[in-house]
């Protein structure tokens, strides 16, 4: 549920939508000044990318996808990547928020939303995973 979260952020601001879109920083706004056409596309995968990294996991937790020591292992890549990705970004964006990290002209907006709300979302997601993982891991005899 928490990587279909992010999924339907992204697609949200893909179709042209705005609420909390300040919350991310410069990036989707650079991309807004390209087209919308640009945006919408450029979201769109990006919401495509998070929705299957979601969901296929689970798929292969029920024995529905072939390969599934591939899936497995891709998921483990995904999930520890999450975690550390999460985990640093939230700590970095804290970190400004309190002056412990010096950042100079931080958009303070973005910087509330990466340390309250994406990149802890992004940590808790990798964790849901792995922990998923780990409990469903083959019993070895």
């Amino acid at each position: 549920m928490l990587g279909l979260i992010h999924a339907a952020f992204s697609l949200y601001w893909a179709l042209g939508g705005r609420w909390l879109l300040e919350t991310v920083g410069q990036g989707p706004r650079e991309l807004l000044k390209s087209g919308p056409l640009s945006v919408g596309a450029s979201l769109g995968l990006i919401a495509l990318f998070k929705a299957a990294a979601a969901i296929l996991p689970v798929l292969n937790g029920q024995d529905r996808l072939p390969w599934p020591k591939l899936w497995r292992g891709i998921s483990w890549v995904g999930g520890v990547f999450l975690i550390l990705y999460g985990g640093v970004n939230t700590l970095v964006a804290w970190g400004v928020l309190s002056g412990l990290v010096a950042s100079p002209g931080y958009n303070r907006s973005a910087m509330l939303g990466h340390a309250a709300l994406w990149d802890p979302l992004f940590l808790l997601w990798g964790a849901a995973l792995v922990l998923h993982l780990w409990l469903s891991r083959p019993v070895r005899t």
